[in-house]
């Protein structure tokens, strides 16, 4: 006698997710305990805490840091990493990985602090999405671009064979503490390739971001946001305050990149390829600015935008020192971009172009004749950008 022996199971099962993203002045300010509380889940006993630092960070603010924990009783490790894009990889979270175990954090309760930019983040996240499957940490990001992108997303990751976050995992932090007055022993190029990630929720869903970077883009340069009247404190607090709710409300329902039709891919569709070839030359921000140059000439060229909106666009990158061409902006690095985009959304373009200032649609129809012209106007932009530069300067 046959008996059909099959069976199937079926697993339904949802992720509860909950975290926080804060603004916390004075955050290593010895009466401020917000840093010994943050993520944990117990609150008496000895405290013990690893963290890991950018190494750069560690020197200007180590000694801070080493105070806070020695006034509060904090028995603490400190892992110091040197960091840039190209340190970006496995090895960097193994590092993280050894420091983990040496210190034999109980993964339940006491969270990895990570302190440091984007870079440092997404590797300490990685590790801690690893290690044991789970162990939770805590975000304190250094830089502008931690402050309003790297620091309230989900994401981790490092790259891989020459490509950008290869490898990575969904894995928000439980808690992120914004300080930006870390921002103030930040270098401008650094406060500048931030400002290209804000330019992008500006660019796509926020036209009073924009004109507020119109207004205030170069004091809050010059200032690193740190406020030196009541107008432009006001201003900084606004611009960092728009952009991150502005990430927050398209990455809150769709955290898990369910949907691959996503506005904050904005700028991130040619940037990694370009911004992997350049290395070390371009910043992330960087990278994403020309892509959004790039990209904003084809909106231009489908009248999404008029010339109008086009070219007070380019004046706000360049305002905000914003690089808007590269070399490497040929027809064959770009094309080899967009398949690569391509595989990466599941076999179609989902190319976020931008409708005016402050909304943005998607298209699947890009093709090589209609980028090699979008290059050929980008050229041609740059070029009169920099005979006006060079009048300036004469």
């Amino acid at each position: 006698m046959n008996q059909d022996m099959s069976r199937t199971w079926i697993v339904n099962a949802a992720l509860p997710v909950h975290y926080q993203v804060r603004v916390v002045d004075g955050l290593l300010d010895p009466n401020n305990r917000t840093l010994l509380e943050a993520g944990a889940t117990q609150r008496s006993g000895t405290i013990r805490r690893l963290v890991v630092i950018d190494a750069l960070v560690d020197r200007l603010y180590g000694v801070q840091l080493r105070h806070y924990f020695q006034h509060h009783g904090v028995k603490y490790q400190i892992l110091a990493l040197p960091i840039s894009e190209t340190d970006k990889t496995m090895e960097s979270v193994f590092s993280v990985v050894k420091a983990i175990n040496e210190f034999g954090i109980a993964r339940r309760h006491e969270p990895i602090i990570a302190i440091g930019g984007g870079v440092l983040m997404d590797i300490v996240g990685l590790a801690a999405s690893l290690y044991r499957r789970s162990t939770p940490y805590v975000r304190v990001p250094t830089t502008l671009i931690g402050l309003v992108d790297a620091g309230v997303g989900a994401k981790t990751g490092v790259n891989h064979s020459s490509h950008k976050n290869r490898l990575g995992t969904y894995f928000p932090a439980k808690d992120t503490l914004l300080d930006r007055s870390f921002l103030r022993t930040l270098d401008t190029r650094h406060i500048v390739n931030g400002l290209a990630e804000i330019l992008k929720i500006a660019l796509i869903k926020d036209r009073t971001l924009f004109e507020l970077l119109e207004r205030y883009g170069t004091t809050l340069i010059e200032e690193r946001f740190q406020g030196r009247t009541p107008e432009s404190d006001q201003a900084a607090k606004q611009v960092i305050d728009r952009a991150i709710t502005g990430m927050l409300e398209e990455l809150e329902l769709n955290l898990w990149e369910h949907k691959l039709e996503r506005v904050v891919d904005y700028g991130h569709t040619f940037s990694p390829t370009v911004e992997m070839l350049a290395l070390p030359e371009l910043l992330h921000g960087e990278a994403v600015n020309i892509d959004m140059a790039l990209t904003t000439v084809i909106s231009a060229q489908r009248g999404l935008i008029n010339l109008e909106e086009r070219d007070r666009i380019f004046s706000l990158m360049r305002k905000l020192d914003l690089p808007v061409y590269h070399r490497l902006c040929e027809p064959t690095v770009l094309e080899e971009a967009l398949a690569d985009t391509v595989r990466h959304r599941d076999g179609l373009q989902r190319l976020p172009l931008a409708i005016g200032i402050g909304a943005a649609c998607f298209v699947n129809d890009v093709q090589p004749s209609e980028l090699r012209e979008a290059i050929s106007t980008l050229r041609e932009l740059d070029s009169d950008s920099q005979l006006t530069l060079e009048a300036a300067h004469a």
